[in-house]
Protein backbone atom coordinates (compact mmCIF):
# COMPACT_ATOMS: atom_id res chain seq x y z
CA UNK A 1 0.00 0.00 0.00
CA UNK A 2 1.38 3.35 -1.01
CA UNK A 3 2.51 6.46 1.93
CA UNK A 4 -0.73 8.18 -0.20
CA UNK A 5 -3.17 5.48 0.74
CA UNK A 6 -1.69 4.96 4.07
CA UNK A 7 -2.23 8.60 5.00
CA UNK A 8 -5.66 8.72 3.53
CA UNK A 9 -6.78 5.58 5.60
CA UNK A 10 -5.94 7.16 8.21
CA UNK A 11 -7.87 10.45 7.32
CA UNK A 12 -10.43 8.07 7.13
CA UNK A 13 -9.83 5.97 10.35
CA UNK A 14 -9.47 9.40 12.51
CA UNK A 15 -12.84 10.68 11.30
CA UNK A 16 -15.03 7.50 11.15
CA UNK A 17 -18.43 9.03 12.55
CA UNK A 18 -18.19 11.73 10.32
CA UNK A 19 -17.67 9.36 7.29
CA UNK A 20 -20.98 7.48 8.68
CA UNK A 21 -22.57 10.47 9.28
CA UNK A 22 -21.82 11.28 5.35
CA UNK A 23 -22.70 7.76 4.02
CA UNK A 24 -26.00 8.39 5.71
CA UNK A 25 -27.14 11.04 4.80
CA UNK A 26 -25.59 10.62 0.92
CA UNK A 27 -27.33 6.78 0.82
CA UNK A 28 -30.46 4.61 2.32
CA UNK A 29 -27.76 3.79 5.46
CA UNK A 30 -29.93 3.00 8.73
CA UNK A 31 -29.60 0.37 11.53
CA UNK A 32 -29.75 -3.45 10.37
CA UNK A 33 -29.77 -2.28 6.64
CA UNK A 34 -27.99 -3.29 4.25
CA UNK A 35 -24.88 -1.79 2.44
CA UNK A 36 -23.13 -2.40 -0.64
CA UNK A 37 -19.56 -2.11 -1.41
CA UNK A 38 -19.53 -0.56 -4.43
CA UNK A 39 -21.66 2.35 -2.62
CA UNK A 40 -18.87 2.20 0.25
CA UNK A 41 -16.56 2.97 -2.48
CA UNK A 42 -17.87 5.58 -4.25
CA UNK A 43 -19.30 7.23 -0.39
CA UNK A 44 -15.35 7.00 0.41
CA UNK A 45 -14.13 8.72 -3.05
CA UNK A 46 -17.12 11.53 -2.44
CA UNK A 47 -16.21 11.72 1.63
CA UNK A 48 -12.38 12.59 0.67
CA UNK A 49 -13.49 14.99 -3.02
CA UNK A 50 -15.41 17.17 -0.15
CA UNK A 51 -12.24 17.56 1.50
CA UNK A 52 -10.21 18.58 -1.55
CA UNK A 53 -8.72 14.91 -2.19
CA UNK A 54 -8.99 13.37 -5.23
CA UNK A 55 -8.41 9.78 -5.11
CA UNK A 56 -8.34 7.03 -8.41
CA UNK A 57 -10.94 4.50 -8.92
CA UNK A 58 -8.51 2.11 -7.77
CA UNK A 59 -7.46 3.47 -4.67
CA UNK A 60 -10.97 4.09 -3.45
CA UNK A 61 -11.29 0.43 -4.03
CA UNK A 62 -8.47 -0.39 -1.42
CA UNK A 63 -9.70 2.19 0.92
CA UNK A 64 -12.91 0.93 0.90
CA UNK A 65 -11.78 -2.48 1.73
CA UNK A 66 -9.27 -1.26 4.29
CA UNK A 67 -12.70 0.68 6.28
CA UNK A 68 -14.53 -2.33 5.90
CA UNK A 69 -12.44 -4.62 7.66
CA UNK A 70 -12.01 -1.71 10.45
CA UNK A 71 -16.07 -1.34 10.90
CA UNK A 72 -15.84 -5.19 10.92
CA UNK A 73 -13.64 -5.15 13.34
CA UNK A 74 -15.78 -3.19 15.48
CA UNK A 75 -19.20 -5.07 14.25
CA UNK A 76 -20.29 -1.98 12.66
CA UNK A 77 -20.38 -3.95 9.25
CA UNK A 78 -21.61 -7.02 9.29
CA UNK A 79 -20.80 -9.08 6.68
CA UNK A 80 -23.81 -10.42 4.83
CA UNK A 81 -21.25 -11.48 1.58
CA UNK A 82 -18.46 -10.48 -0.54
CA UNK A 83 -20.73 -7.99 -1.74
CA UNK A 84 -21.83 -6.01 1.28
CA UNK A 85 -22.90 -6.06 4.77
CA UNK A 86 -25.96 -5.26 7.52
CA UNK A 87 -24.86 -1.64 9.37
CA UNK A 88 -24.89 -2.13 13.03
CA UNK A 89 -25.00 1.12 14.51
CA UNK A 90 -27.73 1.50 16.93
CA UNK A 91 -27.10 5.19 16.45
CA UNK A 92 -28.90 5.17 13.15
CA UNK A 93 -32.10 3.41 14.23
CA UNK A 94 -35.35 5.05 12.58
CA UNK A 95 -38.19 5.55 13.73
CA UNK A 96 -41.86 4.31 12.31
CA UNK A 97 -44.03 7.18 10.45
CA UNK A 98 -45.61 9.24 13.45
CA UNK A 99 -43.78 7.44 16.14
CA UNK A 100 -42.19 10.74 18.14
CA UNK A 101 -39.51 8.10 20.16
Amino acid sequence: MSDKIKNHLQLLKNNETELLNYLKAKFPVFHNSNFFFRDFQYGIRSFLEKKDIKVSYQAAEKLAEEMSKNYESQKIFIRVNHQGWTINFPEFVTSEPGDPF
